[in-house]
């Protein structure tokens, strides 16, 4: 029986591929048009140590991680840091403020995927533009004295901006992949891998173990060249409970049980709190529930807790992406809390902590 072979279509076969595309600049590039001075270079590494210490266990201050949950209007994003640097200093005793500044949303379909991709707003994906407008927004966030914070989302994109950064997250949908794990493992931020999306912790163990290891990994350098990145790895990772399939996971039960987990693995039990996502049921306004709740675990003696994560932006809410009809300060992505109640309870927050 002879075999039947398949004839390839003339047009078909000679047609371009379709993964042509504008070149972006390096790494290193952007780093020269948009540099760090040695003194904001300090400032960061100094932030960096004071959230090491939390986590050691060296500071006893609540880490809150507060901000937009994506940021889409540089101007908004400044007024709402002047405003988050002002309160930094008056609860510095009792709280350590990092700001969210997320330039990258992961989508569960399709929609807006952030700043860094879509800057204009409008479908037209200028991510060089993209890009510069990040990292230029996140060093005028730094140079206001606070600590930045950012999911990492692409790892292609994380060179353009990681050494700015004090903080970053790993999401649930990517908490399992290990080029995030290695990505993690050579950062100089601290990291906070969220629980997977089903609530299980045991990936973002898994993952704290892994980014604590030093790796070997396939990577680009800042001169956009393919790389053997060799890593030390990140001894200062913890674990984000964001809840999963609408259940929440911030109830001193369920703290509790995470706290075991991780002592088991053999890892400090760091636990930080999403306030958000399925621990607010993904009512915006039910964040204030649960950063309560945690601040009366903590005051009980729950010392694993030491940090809380608030999706806040200048007003309350969220409203679709409609360029025309924007309102100033509201978030295109979550619905978040509004200046006013942030601000109230964050000084609340450090004046029950004062007077524990």
């Amino acid at each position: 029986m002879t075999a039947t072979v398949p004839q390839l279509d003339p047009q078909r076969a000679s047609a371009p591929a379709r993964q042509a595309g504008n070149s972006l600049p390096t790494p290193a590039e952007l780093r020269r048009q948009l540099p760090l001075d040695q003194e904001l270079m300090r400032s960061i590494a100094q932030q960096r140590e004071a959230i090491r210490a939390i986590l050691d266990g060296d500071d006893d201050r609540l880490l809150v991680v507060v901000g937009p949950c994506s940021v889409h209007d540089p101007r908004a994003t400044l007024e709402y840091a002047e405003r988050l640097a002002a309160l930094a200093r008056r609860v510095e005793d009792r709280l350590l403020l990092v700001m969210r500044v997320y330039v990258e949303k992961p989508r569960t379909t399709v929609g807006w995927k952030g700043l860094a991709y879509d800057p204009h707003l409008d479908g037209s994906d200028d991510m060089a533009h993209g890009l510069a407008l990040s990292r230029r927004l996140m060093r005028d966030v730094a140079a206001l004295g606070l600590p930045v914070a950012t999911e990492l989302l692409q790892p292609m994109a994380a060179a353009y901006f990681d050494d700015l950064l004090a903080w970053a997250a790993i999401g649930a949908r990517t908490t399992e992949s290990q080029i995030h794990r290695e990505m993690a493992s050579g950062l100089e931020a601290i990291v906070g891998f969220k629980n997977a999306t089903h609530g299980g912790v045991g990936v973002a163990i898994d993952a704290m173990r892994a980014a604590a290891q030093g790796h070997r990994h396939f990577g680009m350098d800042l001169y956009g060249r393919p790389v053997m990145h060799e890593t030390q790895g990140n001894a200062h990772t913890h674990l984000v409970l964001r809840g999963g399939h609408g259940r929440p996971n911030y109830d001193a039960e369920s703290v509790a049980e995470s706290r075991r987990q991780l002592e088991e693995a053999g890892l400090r039990p760091n636990l930080m709190v999403d306030c958000s996502h399925a621990n607010s049921r993904k009512d915006h306004r039910r964040q204030s529930e649960v950063l309560l709740d945690v601040l009366a675990q903590r005051l009980a003696g729950e010392s694993a807790l030491i940090g809380v994560m608030i999706e806040s932006h200048l007003n309350e809410g969220k409203q679709p992406l409609d360029k025309a009809a924007l309102r100033y300060g509201v978030s295109v992505t979550d619905a978040c809390l509004g200046w006013e109640t942030t601000e109230h309870l964050l000084d609340l927050a450090a004046a029950r902590l004062r007077d524990q």
